[in-house]
């Protein structure tokens, strides 16, 4: 099993999460099942077909949960090495041929969110520029096999 690399607030946001699930989720899917149980034949119930599988999804999210946060690897942002891009960093990219930059905070891929500027070390982005440093240029082959060129700009800690 690979580690899970996470930042202290996605660590602490996947805890919130699985312990809503297992307390009061848990509770209204119960609650579901117990009353759809009352409406008679369970053979022909799709009220309640609909609440055994809202159930499992629901047992699934916390297996999952409970997986990640075993395997986690809390990044912690207060040592990141501002030398070179990791996770944990801040770093500010400018596309050499569109000339617009861009920041994004490199987060393990349980936390990525592009809507959010929260690029995953295992996109196509994040791995083309781990490791490299201020100053340098790097491509990145697009789903339709063109390349992007991007500019390493600048690289703080989160």
């Amino acid at each position: 099993m690979k580690d899970v690399l996470l930042t202290p607030e996605g660590y602490e946001k996947l805890t919130q999460e699985l312990e809503m699930l297992r307390t009061d989720k848990r509770r209204e899917v119960a609650d579901r099942i117990r009353v759809a149980r009352e409406f008679g034949d369970i053979a022909e119930n799709a009220e309640y077909d609909d609440a055994k599988n809202e159930q499992a999804m629901l047992e699934h999210r916390i297996a999952q949960l409970e997986e990640r946060l075993l395997s986690a690897r809390v990044i912690d942002t207060a040592h990141v090495d501002t030398s070179v891009v990791s996770v944990g960093s801040i770093v500010r990219l400018r596309d050499v041929e569109a000339k617009k930059s861009f920041e994004y905070y490199i987060v393990g891929s349980a936390e990525a969110n592009p809507a959010e500027f929260r690029l995953s070390n295992e996109s196509p982005v994040g791995r083309a520029i781990l490791g490299h440093k201020k100053g340098e240029t790097i491509e990145v082959a697009t789903p339709r096999g063109g390349k992007i060129t991007f500019k390493i700009m600048a690289i703080t800690a989160a």
